[in-house]
């Protein structure tokens, strides 16, 4: 933390106030940093996202927050477009369900607990850096003054842009939250589906939240008409075309590249804007988390960096925490395989039942890709479809 401010700088200022921006100022303040936490939006606001707790997720939770859970998976439907569909078991602890307004404000109450300041309604046009501060130009015309910027505002980040951000992957995502019936919430009730779509890379879920369903597909950007008529049939056969939806929205998904910057001089990003997305279940919550507070203390590290040469040092420091990558490499192996033989994929997963094990290792949090893909359960059935392709 730097001991001597100019008047009206911040030690860190974060930019977006989803999981990785919250994880991000929290662990600042927690270092010592007088931290300020900006979003674009009013909090809470609405974000395009199953809101899976899976993976890393849970454990990555600041003790005590206040996250209302609304159901756990206990068994997941695997389906081939509609087709060939099983339901397996799923063991404790259970992947959680999540709305994402309420989970990020549960958050961003953990961040301000700590010391953040927080100021919503807050749009971030600009951003110059010099080698003593950050200056970040917002809506109403004024400038915010920093040691360090963590940019964690999402897949279409003005921060990242300034760090030059590289994606090798690019999806669109649609969405909607639909109120259920008694008839269609008892059906879902701890039971997610999980479906392979009709094209190379798509596939579609329904994650259960109570009375409300929410039900998506993805797809690559190069297919947007596919995506849609994807997303018409599938919430037809799930049974939900008719239901006026809560919510209906779209964005694009971004997974980095794996020689992309993280980082330029006193700016960091993080979570979404870094690109920190699985490629294979575009699952992103337990990527933020991680990032978010790893971004956190290389932030308060930066902020008390007085020469640049230290600030360098604290970049790669960084670079080489976010070991996110390693788990991202081997999630887009299993893309790969999964986009030339997802009937194959699908056959391991559903009639091996020592691979969905594997799996729902990951799912739960008890492993990581890499180290499900290491066993010596899934390793050979790897081995084997890679030759394949």
């Amino acid at each position: 933390m730097s001991k001597r401010l100019p008047r009206g700088t911040w030690d860190v200022v974060v930019v977006g106030a989803g999981p990785a921006g919250a994880a991000a100022a929290r662990v600042a303040a927690e270092h010592g940093c007088t931290v300020l936490l900006v979003e674009r939006d009013g909090i809470p606001r609405y974000k395009t996202c199953g809101g899976g707790l899976v993976g890393g997720s849970p454990a990555s939770l600041p003790e005590g927050a206040k996250v209302e859970i609304h159901d756990e998976v206990q068994r997941v439907t695997l389906s081939m477009n509609g087709r060939w569909e099983r339901t397996l078991p799923s063991r404790p602890p259970w992947a959680k369900m999540v709305f994402r307004s309420e989970f990020d404000a549960a958050l961003v109450e953990e961040a301000a607990r700590a010391g953040v300041s927080v100021r919503d309604q807050c749009a971030v046009k600009g951003v110059e850096s010099t080698e003593d501060e950050v200056r970040l130009r917002v809506g109403s015309g004024e400038y915010l003054r920093a040691r360090a910027v963590v940019g964690a505002d999402g897949s279409a980040s003005r921060i990242a842009k300034f760090v030059d951000v590289r994606c090798r992957q690019v999806d669109l995502a649609l969405e909607v939250e639909v109120p259920v019936g008694s008839r269609l919430s008892k059906s879902w009730s701890g039971r997610a589906l999980m479906e392979w779509g009709p094209f190379p890379d798509s596939f579609g879920w329904v994650f259960p939240k109570g009375d409300v369903c929410t039900v998506g597909v993805v797809g690559s950007r190069g297919s947007p008409d596919a995506t849609r008529r994807y997303m018409r049939d599938f919430l037809e056969r799930q049974e939900v075309a008719g239901i006026e939806p809560i919510h209906d929205s779209g964005h694009l998904t971004r997974c980095r590249a794996a020689d992309s910057p993280l980082s330029r001089g006193r700016v960091l990003v993080a979570g979404d804007a870094a690109g920190l997305v699985d490629p294979w279940l575009r699952e992103g919550i337990s990527f933020a988390l991680r990032s978010g507070a790893l971004a956190g203390r290389a932030g308060a590290s930066i902020a008390g960096s007085e020469r640049g040469a230290d600030v360098h040092s604290e970049e790669r420091r960084y670079g080489r925490a976010v070991e996110l990558g390693n788990e991202m490499t081997s999630s887009e192996q299993v893309s790969r395989i999964f986009a030339r033989h997802p009937a194959l994929v699908h056959t391991a997963l559903t009639r091996v039942p020592l691979v969905w094990s594997r799996v729902d290792d990951y799912l739960t949090g008890r492993a990581t890709i890499p180290e499900v893909l290491s066993s010596r359960l899934v390793r050979p059935v790897v081995s084997a479809l890679a030759a394949l392709s």
